[in-house]
């Protein structure tokens, strides 16, 4: 038996969002109700990072696919009951089934597509049609937790990287990288918390400005000499962002430290390459004029992904010089490589990807992330459940640096929330324990 799942209610538009708190159920089960405050917890002001037309992060990555979508997800999950399963294809919901009480009360695909018409060209001309959604990996399956919930695997990023070239001790070091969105807001905080430096560069003062709000970055400089200054003063590993262009920047530094100037001691880059329209801002071009191009005519947006792949060329450039010099460079999995290849950066892909460099080991010994959210909206359930994992695992030193310092420099976005990192048989010994909290 089915239902429609597209009976709309009146179409509505954009206006604040924030999940429901408390144990009050808005839905006919916890279980339903979950996925009811987390897809509104997505698209709160204090996780999304443009709310308003439905982008969690990563450029482009949406929650819902319009906002008659969403009210119509949230209608259906309001009426869902327990034995049935709610279809969302694209951030849209297209059906109800009975299905029974043990299967998944909502089942989500985004953003497939059959590989012949696997292009950005093909899914852009379907999303103008209001067909199809990016939903990145968390924006569009309702469990983005913030910039916490990759912090988690930078940090371990950060450390393995230490591990193999220093030694383990970041002591007096920094890391160069750029990009303070959703994902790559993660990075100053993940290096300071390994005991590094980090100077990320940033085109945008507004996520800057987040940023440095929710203590994900400690300082803001004019020009990478300040920054190099503010690294030069500290005491302790201390982050600093720079307001300017990588593809402008990262050649300049590369250049200065062949000739002797300051050389960082492992590089990266967490900017969206991987949309060249809504995430990368091309050399030489000023943010309003992005802006504009984004919201233009087809020809001014193929000019402007024309423009920018050629500024990822330039930038991947000097990565290979930074590699050239002996500094540890890795990709974070932003596409900037191959985007590099393309417009004529062979060896683009002699830089290593940071899951076979740094995360694979990990990955060999069954460890991963496991992350958990606070329905009630209190963040001393949160501690708690901190400090049973510190008991269910007592010898993990690495654990519990990690969950020591997410409690004093993490800042809670939305709904209070936690990931960490737990090996193979963990993970269920964690979840097995949170249940019998729960109950009790």
């Amino acid at each position: 038996m089915t239902k429609a799942a597209s009976e709309q209610p009146p179409v509505s538009g954009p206006r604040p969002v924030r999940a429901p708190r408390g144990n009050t159920l808005t839905c006919k089960n916890w279980l339903i109700e979950a996925a009811y405050r987390m897809l509104q917890n997505n698209l709160d002001p204090d996780v999304a990072e443009y709310p308003q037309d439905l982008v969690v992060y990563g450029g482009l990555g949406k929650a819902a696919r319009n906002w008659e979508s969403y009210d119509a997800i949230l209608a259906a999950l309001r009426n869902l009951n327990a034995d049935e399963t709610l279809l969302v294809q694209s951030g849209k919901p297209v059906a109800v089934l009975r299905t029974h009480a043990d299967a998944p009360r909502v089942l989500l695909a985004n953003s497939n597509l059959v590989p012949k018409w696997a292009t950005w060209e093909h899914f852009h001309e379907l999303d103008r049609k209001g067909l199809m959604m990016y939903g990145q990996m968390t924006a569009g399956s309702w469990i983005y937790i913030g910039t916490q919930g990759i912090v988690q695997g930078t940090y371990e990023t950060f450390v393995e990287l230490g591990r193999q070239h220093y030694g383990g001790d970041w002591a007096g070091k920094w890391i160069l990288t750029a990009g303070l969105g959703g994902m790559g807001g993660a990075q100053p905080l993940a290096a300071v918390m390994a005991g590094a430096h980090c100077i990320v560069v940033e085109c945008q003062a507004a996520k800057i400005d987040a940023r440095l709000r929710t203590r994900y970055v400690d300082h803001r400089a004019r020009n990478m000499e300040e920054a190099l200054e503010i690294l030069g003063d500290a005491t302790r590993p201390t982050s600093v962002a720079v307001l300017g262009n990588a593809a402008e920047l990262l050649p300049q530094l590369a250049a200065a430290a062949q000739n002797g100037g300051p050389r960082p001691h492992a590089v990266t880059d967490q900017t969206s390459a991987h949309d060249l329209i809504n995430g990368y801002l091309p050399g030489g071009w000023t943010v309003e004029q992005w802006e504009a191009a984004r919201n233009g005519s087809a020809a001014e947006r193929a000019a402007l992904s024309q423009a920018a792949a050629a500024s990822c060329a330039v930038h991947v450039r000097a990565l290979l010089n930074f590699q050239a010099m002996g500094v540890p460079v890795i990709d974070y999995g932003n596409n900037i490589r191959q985007v590099a290849r393309d417009h004529g950066v062979l060896n683009a892909f002699d830089i290593p990807g940071f899951v076979p460099a740094c995360i694979r080991p990990l990955f060999c010994e069954g460890k991963g992330p496991f992350r958990w959210v606070a329905l009630s909206g209190d963040p001393a359930d949160i501690y708690k459940t901190d400090a049973k994992v510190k008991q269910l695992f007592p010898d993990n030193a690495h654990l519990h640096h990690w969950l020591d310092q997410a409690r004093e420099r993490i800042a809670f976005q939305g709904l209070p929330a936690r990931i960490c990192w737990l090996g193979l048989g963990e993970r269920h010994t964690a979840a097995l324990a949170f249940n019998a909290m729960v109950r009790s």
